[in-house]
């Protein structure tokens, strides 16, 4: 089985990640809610992932909530220093499965708290703000990170969800390592962001890096994926590596052999062409 084979990114320029990481959100419920039907089979990819090379794993409270927190604390070495664990804050979470933004400096405070215990650790490597918060200032957000950072408490500070304009108010604020975007190989509408991240050196997370499966509109990726026998999935995954050097995408799954395959893109050297014919 091909292990982790990507690149290398320095998150904040101290926490050397294999570019290709994990996202945490599918072993949780149904919705994102609760318990996972099978919590053995969760450990099972977990642990899996870092036997693959997978050295980077994205989470956030608002998982469960507080369930794949909790599952990877449980399961995995968190205070290992070969292993990077990122999590978020700033939603809240109803048994409608609703996401809501909370930027609260107070609660953001009291999630961080939450995190470091669900996931056993002192300190977390990179703690990110979800979403900006309509009825939040979003200096006073990020004003609540920073002072996390000063205290050791955070590591890095992260975004998720935010504006070219977002990022430039938080960096007169704070040091940012990374941002967290939906982005992939069918939806580039922030290619800006990605491209400010590119300038400042900042790692550019992509979530939704398989576009949640709909890649039909994407010209040419099954004629490359049969050029080099993989799946139009790996392909999308071999180009978020190829496009850009700050990028660190974290497909996630509950299934070690969908796992298996996603670590395998890293193995799958696209040639300029194809890579011209995805952009």
């Amino acid at each position: 089985m091909v292990e982790n084979q990507s690149d290398t990114f320095d998150i904040g320029g101290d926490l050397t990640v294999n570019r290709l990481g994990f996202g945490a959100m599918r072993i949780t419920g149904e919705g994102i809610i609760g318990e996972p039907d099978d919590v053995g089979n969760a450990r099972a990819v977990l642990e899996r992932a870092v036997e693959l090379g997978v050295d980077f794993v994205d989470t956030a409270d608002s998982y469960g909530p507080g369930v794949s927190e909790r599952l990877i604390g449980e399961t995995l070495d968190t205070a290992s220093e070969d292993l990077v664990v990122a999590t978020k804050g700033g939603l809240l979470r109803n048994t409608d499965a609703d996401w809501l933004p909370h930027g609260d400096p107070d609660y953001l405070r009291n999630a961080q708290l939450c995190s470091r215990d669900r996931l056993r650790t002192e300190q977390i490597d990179l703690y990110q703000f979800h979403r900006p918060d309509p009825d939040t200032d979003f200096e006073d957000s990020v004003h609540a990170l920073a002072e996390l950072k000063d205290e050791g408490l955070v590591r890095h500070v992260g975004l998720s969800n935010v504006s070219v304009d977002q990022l430039d108010r938080a960096r007169d604020i704070v040091e940012i390592a990374t941002v967290q975007n939906e982005y992939n190989v069918a939806n580039r509408e922030d290619e800006d962001v990605l491209a400010a991240c590119e300038n400042y050196g900042i790692g550019f997370i992509p979530w939704f890096p398989l576009a949640a499966g709909e890649l039909d509109d994407v010209d040419g990726i099954d004629r490359i994926a049969s050029r080099h026998d993989a799946s139009r999935y790996q392909i999308a995954l071999a180009w978020l590596l190829a496009h850009s050097d700050v990028t660190l995408p974290i497909p996630g799954t509950a299934n070690v052999a969908h796992l298996e395959e996603n670590v395998a893109a890293t193995a799958i050297d696209l040639r300029d062409e194809e890579i011209d014919r995805l952009a």
